[in-house]
């Protein structure tokens, strides 16, 4: 019973923390990314006019309509220097507050102020550069390598232009090593994309549907543009995270057929142990059928006592995970302090399925084997 109730407080636990950490992962992507993406289905960029922008914003349900450039820039901060992705927005990206101001470490999100430009920076890129966001006297110096065939003048190679840095946000990891955001115009001369855009981002009104928006969106704009919600956005991230967490459940359901084989040799020892009283049972008119059913009966308490006391096991656990964090990510600068958990009831209703199945099997040779000593006793 003990051996049964361990393993089934570690299912709980385990993909109670998948749950936690599915979740997190989508909190953290959600609040940088937009709830719908339109990208073209083939090539690069495609060309943003302002019938499609007006088109676009037409469509019922759709609040805000960002234009984006984005694209792959050398960046240089006094001797300091790095490879980024710059993300050129258009003037609306604040106001959505795709960047939180809990995730605001340092400086202000802004991107205009009068004809100033400013920059906003992931922490992983403010810490590799050194950037100081209150010295305006060192510019972020952003560079981009054009497609020039050739030249002989080196500076027709690249386009360079300057920026100063207006605030640094942390949100994770991937986006904190890698983004600076900055004004649309910014990135339009610097990349001389004219009116090219590499995405259009729609935030969707409070009451609409994502969804419906999104086939909306789809059905207005044709085959020639992918519509993207949350989900589709990193569907390779999220289909790998559903694989670990059905290979981690396979893994431990193997655990448990190993635990089980205790069950079973403690029947088989039982039914050893008792054939005086399988005989008595025999003598005084039993069935094998009765017989049977008493050792399967035995393994089923086995496996209810177990399971249930793994199942309140693994839920006290995960509760007091979710209020106390108990234990921790085990870094000063983690997004949060305690391991994420999630408890879904249908992780609860499969734990149990699995468990009374494995330990039913089990249960059938030992119940076997004593129903054929009750009959040859009683012969």
């Amino acid at each position: 019973m003990v051996g049964v109730a361990f393993i089934t407080a570690a299912f709980v636990i385990i993909l109670s923390v998948f749950n936690g950490l599915e979740d997190l992962l989508r909190s953290l992507n959600n609040s940088f990314d937009p709830e719908i993406k339109i990208e073209a289905t083939q090539g690069k960029t495609f060309l943003a006019s302002d019938s499609l922008i007006q088109e676009i914003k037409a469509i019922a349900g759709v609040h805000y309509v960002t234009e984006v450039i984005e694209d792959y820039a050398y960046v240089r901060y006094r001797d300091a220097n790095q490879i980024v992705t710059l993300k050129g927005v258009s003037d609306n990206f604040i106001e959505q507050k795709r960047i939180p101001e809990s995730t605001l470490i340092e400086g202000e999100l802004k991107l205009k102020e009068g004809n100033v430009n400013y920059a906003i920076v992931g922490h992983g890129v403010q810490y590799t550069l050194s950037i100081a966001t209150g010295d305006n006297m060192f510019p972020l110096q952003v560079y981009y390598i054009k497609n020039v065939k050739s030249t002989l003048d080196p500076s027709q190679m690249y386009a360079k232009k300057n920026i100063i840095p207006g605030g640094v946000f942390s949100i994770v990891q991937q986006f904190d090593e890698n983004y600076v955001v900055v004004p649309l115009s910014f990135a339009e001369e610097l990349l001389g994309y004219g009116n090219k855009r590499t995405s259009i981002e729609i935030k969707t009104a409070s009451t609409a549907d994502i969804f419906e928006v999104e086939k909306k969106v789809q059905t207005a704009l044709g085959d020639s543009y992918n519509v993207l919600n949350h989900e589709e956005q990193h569907e390779d991230i999220y289909r790998l995270l559903k694989f670990e967490k059905l290979f981690t459940f396979l893994s431990l359901t193997l655990l448990l057929g190993t635990g089980s084989i205790n069950i079973f040799f403690s029947l088989m020892m039982l039914a050893l142990d008792k054939k005086k009283d399988i005989s008595v049972l025999a003598s005084m008119g039993a069935s094998q059928q009765l017989i049977r059913n008493i050792f399967l009966l035995e393994g089923a308490l086995i496996a209810l006592v177990g399971t249930i006391a793994g199942l309140v096991l693994g839920g006290t656990f995960c509760f007091l995970q979710q209020h106390f964090g108990i234990i921790s990510m085990g870094m000063e600068n983690a997004v949060m302090q305690g391991y994420p958990v999630k408890m879904v009831a249908i992780d609860f209703v499969l734990t149990l399925i699995v468990v009374a199945i494995i330990t039913f099997l089990v249960s059938i040779r030992p119940a076997l084997q004593a129903s054929r000593l009750g009959s040859v006793q009683h012969l």
